[in-house]
């Protein structure tokens, strides 16, 4: 008797899979561009979202420091003059003199300091730093923000300290008010020592504060205009435009 031929070995899976389809295991199986294209491609971080204050929080902080500043110059003008007089902030029949005057001055300021803004890299440094603490502030609290400013600290600064000590140090002070971390930030005292300095010589010429008021909230409200404009359409499209 012969014996019974022998059953033919078992098979399991991943045999039954090669043999099938004969191309092999995976890892034999050569890569092709789409698999190296897998390889090579590396997933870029997303960028660190910029801190934002709460809507209107920046406008009141600013809103509050500039009543107490026009606070702290009342007080200080009531008790050295004993009075506050119309006169200190217009004189009648000489407005349309003031009025020119404070525009005038405002505009030539603003002229300088867009020349520095084209040649200087310092100065578009700041700019870009002021734009991220502006960030979230509305158009209208940007104007509100440059009328504060102009009458509160023309009133303390041209009004009381000028009015007590003399322009210099008016001017030395409102300078150094106007300060912060950084070279660019020198730039930015720079320029308000220059500006202090215009304000003081309008407040001497014409002997009330509504020149200076005027050129000093002209200032402010174009270039926050300006700073809140970039700094809303930075956010609108997801980063610094290029």
């Amino acid at each position: 008797m012969t014996d019974p031929p022998a059953a033919p070995p078992e098979l399991n899976d991943g045999d039954e899979r090669t043999a099938g389809d004969g191309s092999g295991s995976g890892a034999d199986r050569p890569s092709g561009p789409e698999d190296r294209a897998e390889e090579g491609a590396v997933e870029t971080p997303a960028p660190p979202a910029r801190p934002q204050l709460a809507p209107g929080a920046f406008f009141n902080t600013a809103a509050i420091f500039y009543f107490l500043l026009a606070v702290g110059g009342v007080l200080w003008l009531g008790l050295a003059r004993g009075t506050i007089p119309l006169e200190l902030f217009l004189i009648r029949g000489r407005i349309a003199g003031d009025l020119a005057w404070g525009l005038g001055a405002g505009g030539v300021l603003l002229l300088l300091w867009h020349g520095g803004r084209r040649l200087l890299p310092g100065a578009r440094d700041l700019e870009r730093q002021l734009e991220d603490l502006l960030r979230g502030v509305t158009p209208s609290e940007a104007a509100a923000m440059a009328l504060l400013s102009g009458f509160a600290e023309e009133l303390f600064f041209r009004g009381a300290v000028q009015g007590s000590f003399g322009w210099i140090w008016a001017t030395l002070v409102f300078a150094l008010m106007h300060t912060g971390p950084g070279p660019s930030f020198r730039l930015w005292t720079l320029f308000a020592l220059l500006a202090g300095l215009v304000f003081a010589g309008l407040t001497e010429l014409r002997g009330t504060l509504l020149p200076a008021i005027l050129a000093h909230a002209l200032v402010n409200g174009v270039n926050l205009h300006h700073l809140v404009r970039r700094a809303g359409s930075e956010e609108g499209a997801g980063g610094d435009p290029s």
